[in-house]
């Protein structure tokens, strides 16, 4: 089973973090000093990923022109011999093709998908949503596709979630459990209440789909009234008579489609980071109480300046 391609939805407005995605794309938000897409894209790479399928829409042209090659500022940075200072975009630009296809209107996470259905053929694809970025030994995508190979069907990542939060993600239903980590999926219900929710194994955004998926979406779109969702297709798929599993992904993920959740992310990367972290962890240690952040007598050392 060949999985080479993958789709990754880059549409939404990005409203929770207005009004700096009135000119800039969510997805360019910058962890440390590479922007959220990198680091889905270099994913994909480490998982065998050879072309990705990027749904846009209208005021996206600062993603596209990131991902792609910039002949002005190579020239400007060899003659400063700083070309060590894009690396790491070149890297993934040598490694892979870029297609970008605009969704035309806000339609939901099914819709998106369902706008690239013209570029996959019959095959497995992947799909990876730019809010979470997941980091561990073993790329979150590529763990998908051994468990896809392994078990010849879709299957989507999960994680345990305390249960107060499950009305804030899809949950599925387990209709069997082979190991620890993995679970044949028997239904999949987005934002249940507390007490409606069959687990609490919360979808995060990874996927490997067959590509019956576009014929799933299509039969419930007709009955979609305000969106199009993923996880009713996936429903749909089960009701075809697809298998469809789940598996407990091994690594840290980062809700970053929030600014809480942002905020959190950059903190933890800048004190795994090889350069900040011993200057970042420093400064966390003044993080006893408020006042002791904001002026550090001992150290005098005021937050403010």
């Amino acid at each position: 089973m060949d999985i080479t391609k993958l789709i990754i939805p880059a549409a939404g407005f990005g409203t929770r973090f207005l009004p700096l995605t009135k000119s800039v794309p969510k997805e360019m938000i910058p962890l440390l000093s590479q922007p959220a897409i990198h680091y889905i894209v270099e994913e994909g790479i480490a998982s065998g990923i050879e072309h990705f399928l990027i749904v846009t829409s209208r005021n996206k042209q600062a993603l596209v022109n990131y991902l792609d090659a910039s002949p002005e500022l190579e020239y400007f940075l060899e003659e400063k011999n700083k070309l060590d200072c894009i690396a790491s975009i070149e890297k993934i630009l040598r490694a892979a093709h870029f297609t970008y296809i605009r969704q035309s209107e806000a339609f939901g996470l099914g819709h998106a998908i369902w706008t690239a259905r013209h570029t996959i053929g019959k095959e497995y694809i992947g799909i990876c949503l730019p809010d979470d970025i997941i980091i561990g030994k073993q790329p979150a995508l590529s763990q998908l596709i051994r468990i896809a190979r392994q078990e010849k069907a879709s299957v989507i990542a999960v994680q345990e979630v305390p249960p107060h939060v499950v009305s804030s993600y899809g949950v599925i239903a387990i209709k069997k459990q082979i190991t620890p980590n993995l679970f044949q999926v028997s239904d999949l219900i987005e934002k249940p209440s507390t007490k409606d929710a069959p687990s609490n194994l919360a979808i995060i955004g990874r996927y490997i789909l067959s590509h019956k998926i576009f014929h799933a979406l299509n039969e419930i779109s007709d009955y979609a009234t305000d969106e199009l969702q993923l996880t009713d297709g996936i429903s749909q798929m089960m009701k075809n008579n697809e298998k469809v599993f789940a598996y407990k992904v091994q690594g840290t993920r980062y809700d970053i489609g929030t600014p809480i959740g942002w905020i959190k992310a950059t903190i933890s990367l800048a004190a795994q980071h090889p350069e900040y972290g011993p200057q970042i962890k420093e400064f966390l240690s003044d993080f006893d109480t408020l006042d002791s952040f904001l002026y550090n007598k001992e150290k005098n050392i005021s937050h403010h300046t």
